[in-house]
């Protein structure tokens, strides 16, 4: 189904950040034809996301459109050089007009992603096919700094970046290591950077830069990351985990981001799995975040007496237990037994079944992971439809940025709900 709205959908998404929002928080109603067109053009994209430079006839049977809905979506893509026809493929035997491949187009406007967590600020412009194209990052000088400063060094950041952009960007996609209000695009609360509490970061950079700007926790940004760019691409289910000094999940289920209202959803390092456990930071006890984070890592070292447990991560760890030492392969063993407990809750739950561990752990290597999976395995009753699937991710911050960039990908093309 297509209409004249069809194409300038596109451009009307990324004038505000509102009109994706109000789509997901409509419940009721008949779908307008301008939407019914914004969604074939989310499942035609991904399809070529999915399949790599892909002709037209072929991207019109795998989203299941007609030719000439694959038409009217692409050919406006094409004529904002968002896509380009590659070199015509080889015929086939039977004659005809050869086939040519459309992909993104290199010199396509960019997308500015940034990654805002406790101690930093990076920014990035990052190309439709998930290229870094250039960077910057700026510490905060102190955590405790008013957030008027912070926001001068986030926007200071951004700025470095986008006067590296040889076009305008799409947007700008910020995904922020604490809780965030996706209604409103503020951030909620971060531990580590109290003054960050209630900052209004999608409105600001908005104001001050001028850009369409998108705002989400960065565990589901790293989900979108996944699906555009990474190890989620053609999925329709999957979870990502991320570890450091805390834990952070997102959830991809049905083909659809899991938010939760207002962004409330994720939260699995804050659910309890010891009662009366060891007092949490965000005030609770027993969170799962009190025995399965770098920072647990680092206590239950220093108590077992191991050398260097102040600098201990997980890629020491499993360096030590696979050179043979004792003490590393039982605490290896004990927190790999200690994170399967919260896998195995989620999946018991909702069945997610993969599993894309990013962050500090997976530094660890497919030798963590191993570890992982095997306690895992040991916490699940059997089931027909289970089938656990652990994938390393990425230990530093490229997927952070990636799935930053995603998320105005994900409103520009209604790819999520």
């Amino acid at each position: 189904m297509q209409d004249d709205d069809d194409s300038n959908a596109t451009r009307d998404t990324l004038k505000s950040p509102d009109t994706a929002a109000a789509h997901r928080q409509k419940g009721h109603g008949l779908i307008s034809s301008s939407v019914v067109g914004s969604a074939n053009r989310g499942r035609v994209l991904q399809a070529l996301f999915d399949l790599g430079p892909t002709s037209r006839a072929e991207l019109a049977r795998h989203a299941n459109v007609n030719r000439s809905t694959i038409t009217g979506i692409l050919q406006p893509l094409v004529d904002q050089g968002i896509l380009v026809e590659g070199d015509p493929l080889p015929s086939n035997e039977g004659g005809g007009k050869p086939a040519r491949p459309l992909w993104f187009a290199p010199d396509a406007k960019p997308i500015c992603g940034v990654l805002l967590m406790h101690d930093s600020v990076r920014a990035a412009l990052v190309s439709l096919d998930g290229r870094i194209e250039a960077e910057a990052c700026i510490p905060f000088e102190s955590l405790d700094a008013p957030q008027v400063e912070l926001t001068g060094v986030i926007l200071k950041c951004v700025q470095q970046v986008l006067r590296q952009a040889r076009r305008e960007p799409l947007g700008i996609g910020i995904a922020v290591g604490g809780m965030v209000d996706t209604e409103d695009g503020s951030i909620v609360g971060n531990a580590m950077t109290p003054h960050l509490k209630g900052l209004p970061i999608s409105a600001e950079l908005q104001h001050r830069l001028g850009l369409a700007t998108f705002v989400d926790h960065h565990p589901r940004a790293l989900v979108v990351g996944d699906r555009w760019f990474g190890p989620g691409r053609g999925r329709n289910n999957f979870a990502v985990l991320y570890i450091t000094e805390g834990i952070g999940c997102a959830l991809f289920l049905d083909g659809h981001l899991f938010r939760g209202p207002r962004g409330a959803g994720g939260e699995l390092g804050h659910t309890c799995v010891q009662i009366d456990g060891a007092l949490c930071r965000c005030g609770q006890r027993g969170c799962l975040e009190t025995i399965a984070s770098l920072g647990w890592l680092r206590n239950e070292a220093r108590s077992m007496g191991l050398a260097g447990h102040r600098e201990m991560n997980f890629k020491v760890l499993v360096e030590r237990a696979v050179s043979g030492s004792s003490d590393a392969t039982v605490l290896l063993k004990k927190y790999a037994r200690n994170l399967a407990h919260g896998i195995a809750n989620l999946q018991q739950v909702v069945a997610p079944n993969v599993f894309i561990v990013h962050g500090d752990v997976a530094a660890g290597g497919h030798q963590m992971l191993d570890a992982i999976a095997e306690e895992v395995d040991q916490l699940l009753p059997w089931h027909p439809g289970r089938n656990i699937e652990l994938i390393l991710g990425d230990p530093g911050y490229m997927a952070g940025l990636r799935g930053a960039a995603g998320l105005v990908l994900s409103e520009m093309l209604h790819f999520s709900p």
